[in-house]
């Protein structure tokens, strides 16, 4: 999702310093989120900035190298395998447990794609 822009921001930041409303009433008259209100506020009121965050670092994968050259090595082997079997093979040989999404996402970064349909079920 994308951020809101600062102009955005700023027009709900100048709504609320000029007194007699609620947050409550800010988030319907700007149709936000009332969490997006309070944290736009509290970053305001804390840092005197109200630009929005910059992610810094990324997420790590769940799979280290090793075990995404193992997935790699399956997928190969059994190249009709569902989802479902291809995290039940993973785990049998690298003792990891992911969810299917995650085996997904990862043969799609090893640019492999499977046959049958990808449900987990």
């Amino acid at each position: 999702m994308k951020a809101y822009s600062l102009d955005l921001r700023q027009k709900i930041i100048d709504a609320y310093l000029e007194g007699n409303i609620s947050q409550r009433q800010l988030a319907k008259q700007f149709r936000v989120a009332l969490s997006f209100i309070e944290k736009l506020l509290k970053q305001y009121r804390e840092t005197g900035n109200i630009a929005a965050k910059v992610r810094t670092t990324q997420t790590p994968t769940k799979l280290n190298s090793e075990q995404l050259t193992i997935l790699q090595q399956i997928a190969a082997e059994q190249n009709d395998a569902t989802l479902a079997e291809l995290r039940a093979e993973l785990e049998q040989k690298t003792g990891v447990l992911v969810s299917c999404s995650t085996v997904d996402r990862m043969l799609k970064r090893l640019n492999l794609t499977v046959k049958k349909n990808n449900t987990c079920y």
